[in-house]
């Protein structure tokens, strides 16, 4: 065979394999960058099953940024996660994605060797351990896609469902699978939670009762059914404050919980608890900024302390220096924040007309629109300009939930038949065709 033919004879072999080189992944630098950031939160403690796919998509997206070292370096220790996760082996089927990475970033960095040697153990892999469908991928590779494509955004939910369905039907006894799948596809949005969805929940909470993210979760929608869930959420709290800290530990979920069905103070005095335990963990701090945001924002309370605000205002502060690229809706709560505070109505002012000349993309565009606009007629009681910045968030052609919400907004405000400005509103929603959709 000549060097041309070999070379396509490998190209081929490597556009053939599953993992993060031939998935269809967003590779935009600064989502990459935030997602970084999202990865390093959910902790790399001894025991967390998902070790080795976080270290798989780290190493490619360091690759992507064009850290070559760092990629290596992560993926090297996605086969070391790997082989202590699974006592039954060293070697099996959960490295097909993580030797198939390898092979490509070999393959990348002109490596041809050692580019070849994972081809040939991805091959002996599938061999020595064929799909139980003949007509399907091997469920672990299912698994894996399934639970990276969850770190892209919720157009991505039916993708990551199905998956992790032919998964499950394949190796129904990876309670893991089980639960991520339940929670990639519980609404968190949705107010009515489906009976058949609870059911479902309980269920998968019996069979993995450790995994306290998704007991919160089944709480959490227990309690939109109209439960009373205040003992519960507490006693679930002395649980989660003795776990390691993570993104997957439910603390954020708890909160948010606490914030609508116990007491926002509450919250507030749970999260201080989380940080006295572990000062330094920067996801405990995002979680305090976010409780004292809901205490002082979505709470109308003019007797509110300036101690509290200002406590509110140094955590955002510190929360915006720890993650510099997932910073732009911390920045958004600080104004609103400093729009609460004494005097702050020119800080926050300053902050929104920063982001406003940002080169930002649409949906966040629309976001910091569609939130200016809220500020404009409750901070600064001017209804006329809110008015105009959600038609800007209208203008973008983005479908997205700031989109829909300014809509609505503006729906409501023909409605009310005000002056020449509604007016104007009805002609914009008219050429829009917003009244039709």
């Amino acid at each position: 065979m000549s060097a041309a033919e070999s070379q396509s004879s490998l190209e081929a072999k490597l556009k053939a394999l599953h993992c993060h080189f031939t998935w269809d992944i967003d590779t935009n630098r600064s989502k990459l960058l935030r997602l970084v950031e999202k990865l390093k939160d959910i902790g790399t403690e001894e025991g967390n099953i998902w070790l080795g796919h976080i270290y798989n998509l780290q190493g490619y997206i360091h690759y992507q940024l064009g850290l070559n070292e760092d990629a290596q370096c992560f993926l090297s220790k996605a086969t070391e996660a790997f082989h202590q996760s699974r006592k039954v082996s060293d070697e099996g089927p959960w490295l097909l994605v993580n030797y198939g990475n390898l092979a490509w970033l070999h393959h990348q960095l002109g490596e041809k060797a050692e580019s070849q040697t994972y081809l040939s153990k991805v091959d002996t892999l599938l061999k020595e351990y064929p799909s139980p469908s003949q007509d399907e991928l091997h469920p672990e590779i299912y698994a894996e896609k399934a639970w990276t494509l969850m770190k892209f955004g919720k157009d991505k939910k039916v993708m990551v469902a199905d998956y992790f369905q032919r998964a499950i039907r394949m190796q129904p006894d990876m309670v893991e699978w089980n639960t991520s799948y339940m929670i990639a596809s519980v609404n968190r949005y949705s107010n009515k939670p489906e009976k058949e969805t609870l059911e479902k929940m309980r269920m998968a909470k019996e069979q993995d009762p450790e995994n306290l993210y998704l007991a919160v979760l089944e709480l959490e929608q227990r309690a939109k059914k109209g439960e009373r869930i205040e003992d519960e959420a507490r006693e679930l709290a002395r649980k989660v404050l003795k776990n390691p800290v993570s993104s997957y530990s439910g603390m954020k979920t708890l909160l948010r919980v606490y914030k609508n069905y116990v007491s926002a103070d509450e919250a507030i005095d749970l999260a201080e608890e989380a940080l006295a335990k572990h000062p330094d963990e920067r996801y405990l701090k995002r979680c305090a900024a976010l409780c004292y945001k809901w205490r002082i924002v979505f709470h109308n309370d003019s007797h509110i302390k300036q101690n509290t605000i200002h406590r509110a205002i140094s955590l955002h502060k510190e929360v915006i220096s720890l993650y510099p690229h997932s910073a732009l809706l911390m920045k958004i709560s600080l104004a609103n924040v400093y729009a609460k505070s004494n005097q702050g109505l020119a800080k926050a002012e300053q902050i929104y007309q920063e982001l406003l000349i940002m080169d930002l993309k649409p949906v966040e565009k629309q976001m910091v629109y569609n939130y200016y606009a809220k500020y404009l007629n409750f901070d600064q009681k001017d209804s006329r300009r809110s008015i105009e910045y959600h038609k800007k968030v209208a203008a973008i052609p983005q479908q997205s939930y700031y989109r829909e919400n300014s809509v609505k907004l503006l729906e409501k405000t023909e409605g009310r038949k005000r002056s020449r400005i509604q007016g104007r509103v009805d002609e914009f929603l008219a050429f829009m065709g917003i009244e039709e959709s």
